[in-house]
């Protein structure tokens, strides 16, 4: 079928393979580029089909040379229906892992259930024996609970007071003020449930119980905190007091782990492009604004270069990792720089609808929103007939 882009809001409906798959090869390019890191030899990546899950899975396989175990929700293609683009990011990234001699295994299903974590424990035990990191880098609206079966559900809201803020429809360019009304308690406990840290401290707990987590393991997981534009809607709302519960449970996680000699971290990363970020009204703006900045000043980074520097640097360096008063990993430093800052504050009180593409990057945004999906990528015939129905070679 010839694929193109169809969206409803800020989701894409459609994914292109060879996109996506180019969108990995160059991924796969720049960690190559690099020095190689002496780092984990077998790790499971939970959510680990786009964003910084696919990052952080192509960092340990291609500079580590790490076998890998993937765990991610995805869809296949089905009729007319393309497969979501972290299917073919993945069918892309394990064919050119084993084409590089590295072992890589997927499970696709319901990471927040006991059945998949059952499942890649069973597969751990088969192929790796023991993993030495875990990945949690689940984005997810919902979440079922495994073991009382309630069904939570996330919002985006402030929390206390009525939020009002500069926006941007990235399709249009169209700037306008987001009125957003204030969580009740219960959306807040829905979305701690969801996005908080009660199922990383499952999956750590069923791996230690299965005896398949190494000595001396790593696990770490990602976070965001961002500037005061942005805080009301995100850092101190729903979403910042979900970010708040995974953070606690690394500090347990990490005091759970000592005594094998391992370490628990949460590391706080640079806004980027990704699905779930532009669902969150005033964070499209904002990064447009950030990406025009970090660009002019040479230091911009996208989901690949933050994760090779968090494994190369900071999990991984020569040096103890580097935290912050809160234990907390910060790749996060250049954007939160205070002249990056300065300049984009400087640019948001002058955004408009009449200047939003010459005061930011808000086309670089949509392009990338676009990539994601395996669009707009260069050296792609988008004209062409294509196979949507890809198959991922070590899916078990």
């Amino acid at each position: 079928m010839i694929i193109q882009p169809k969206t409803r809001g800020f989701i894409c409906t459609t994914a292109h393979p060879e996109g996506c798959a180019s969108q990995v090869r160059r991924q796969i390019d720049y960690v190559q580029a690099q020095p190689a890191i002496e780092g984990p030899r077998s790790v499971l990546v939970i959510g680990a089909s786009t964003g910084y899950g696919l990052a952080s899975r192509i960092v340990a396989s291609f500079a580590a040379g790490a076998d890998t175990i993937g765990v991610y929700f995805d869809k296949a293609a089905e009729g007319a229906r393309t497969a979501s683009a972290g299917w073919y990011n993945s069918a892309a990234f394990e064919q050119a892992a084993a084409e590089a001699g590295r072992r890589s295994f997927s499970i696709v299903g319901d990471a927040f259930s006991d059945e998949i974590k059952t499942k890649t424990i069973e597969l751990i035990r088969a192929e790796l024996g023991k993993v030495d990191l875990v990945v949690y880098s689940v984005a997810s609206p919902r979440r079922t609970h495994p073991k009382t079966g309630e069904t939570f559900s996330s919002v985006i809201k402030p929390i206390g007071d009525t939020y009002t803020n500069k926006t941007v429809n990235f399709h249009t360019g169209d700037v306008s003020f987001a009125t957003i009304e204030p969580a009740t308690d219960d959306e807040i406990r829905q979305t701690i449930a969801v996005m908080g840290g009660e199922d990383w401290q499952l999956w750590i707990d069923a791996l230690q119980e299965a005896d398949v987590l190494a000595e001396g393991a790593t696990t770490v997981a990602y976070s965001y905190i961002g500037p005061e534009i942005t805080h009301a809607v995100y850092r101190e709302g729903t979403i910042g007091r979900a970010k708040d519960d995974l953070e606690s449970t690394a500090i347990r996680l990490n005091d759970q782990l000592a005594a094998s000699g391992g370490r628990a971290f949460v590391s706080v990363n640079k806004a980027l492009v990704t699905q779930s970020s532009s669902a969150i009204p005033v964070v499209p703006l904002y990064i447009s604004a950030l990406y025009k900045v970090m660009k002019e000043q040479g230091n911009h980074e996208g989901c690949i270069e933050q994760m090779y520097r968090l494994f190369a640097e900071r999990l991984y360096g020569a040096m103890p990792a580097a935290v912050d008063e809160k234990g907390r990993i910060r790749v996060d430093d250049w954007e939160m720089r205070e002249d990056i800052q300065a300049e984009v504050a400087r640019l948001w009180t002058a955004l408009t609808t009449e200047n939003v593409y010459e005061l930011s990057d808000l086309e670089g945004y949509r392009r990338e929103f676009f990539q994601l999906f395996g669009f707009e990528t260069d050296g792609v015939d988008y004209e062409a007939d294509v196979n949507a129905d890809v198959a991922i070679p070590n899916l078990r």
